[in-house]
């Protein structure tokens, strides 16, 4: 059950859980053998997951839930996008 796509559930950016959650997951696809999306000298595969992520490649979808099983898919660059305003 998808909640209307108008209003975003929780905060507007990414949350601090979220972020983590994300270069993480990134980094260990790095470390595995995944090409990066970005070119950079030679970093580390946390350091080229944040630069992924600050840049705003990542096809990445957040899903966000509430207590009654609803639930807003929202893809990553909308949640960027409100990061780089402020």
């Amino acid at each position: 059950m998808a909640v209307e796509q108008e209003k975003i559930i929780g905060p507007s950016r990414l949350t601090r859980f979220e972020r983590a959650r994300i270069i993480s997951a990134r980094a260990l696809q790095i470390s595995m053998g995944a090409p990066p999306l970005i070119m950079m000298a030679k970093s580390s595969p946390l350091e080229i997951a944040e630069e992924e992520l600050k840049a705003g490649v990542l096809p990445i979808t957040i899903r966000r839930r509430l207590p009654d099983g609803r639930y807003q898919d929202i893809p990553l660059k909308w949640l960027i996008k409100k990061e780089v305003q402020k």
